[in-house]
């Protein structure tokens, strides 16, 4: 099955989406400068990245759901991983495109991905997921698991509350950006829910300096064998 609207077209985007789109087009060249090489400043992340790159490595194609400029595709690449990054953004697209031309990236809406079932042997959304509304973070969680071949892994990074924040100005662009912060048992809820087996979950402070000074929340989930793709 693939997502789409009528005719094989995408399904009309949100309101809420079209801003977030926008906004990131704005900001993706200031983006991409300020946070292409944020790894290299946090080691949790790496590790955590590497043990996913270990346990994906010659399994198939692995996606950077929300990939921005491509760091995190990036990163996986250059541990032996075969990779190609989703981004909802044009712009940002471009950028990751440029900044490693031999990484497949295209455009696409992680609520409704334009993918055949089981497209992927892995998902990493590191930070994207912020972006859903609380109310469609089991939507966003379902469709990572129909994008999943049986014994997949998803991988998922966000900032820790119950919190939500609006942003309408960033480095002095003019932005509609809306974050939402996620407890680890909401977001493990999620996942369990659509079916996933949760096989890491780790909570971090912020690095200082570094990155928002929020806590960060981390998930490691596996597709099992037993389970159906929810409809």
């Amino acid at each position: 099955m693939t997502r789409g609207g009528a005719d094989g077209m995408p399904a009309p985007m949100n309101p809420w989406l079209t801003e977030l789109r926008d906004s990131y087009d704005k900001l993706a060249d200031k983006y991409a400068e300020r946070v292409y090489g944020e790894l290299a400043h946090k080691p949790y992340d790496r590790a955590l990245l590497d043990e996913f790159a270990d346990r994906l490595r010659g399994r198939g194609l692995v996606c950077d759901l929300g990939c921005g400029p491509g760091h995190v595709a990036r990163y996986l690449r250059d541990r032996g991983v075969e990779v190609c990054g989703v981004d909802l953004s044009p712009a940002m697209v471009a950028k990751a495109r440029a900044l490693s031309p031999e990484i497949p990236f295209s455009e696409g809406n992680m609520l409704a991905l334009d993918i055949p079932d089981s497209a992927f042997a892995g998902v990493a959304a590191f930070y994207s997921i912020i972006h859903v509304p609380r109310a469609e973070a089991g939507l966003a969680v379902r469709e990572i698991h129909r994008a999943l071949k049986t014994e997949g892994f998803c991988i998922l990074a966000f900032h820790l509350g119950d919190d939500a924040m609006h942003v309408d100005e960033l480095w002095g662009e003019e932005v509609s950006i809306d974050c939402t912060f996620y407890r680890i048992d909401e977001m493990e809820g999620h996942l369990r829910a659509a079916g996933f087996v949760i096989e890491l979950r780790h909570e971090r402070d912020p690095y200082p300096e570094v990155e928002y000074p929020s806590r960060r929340g981390y998930i490691l989930a596996r597709k099992p064998a037993n389970t159906t793709i929810p409809r």
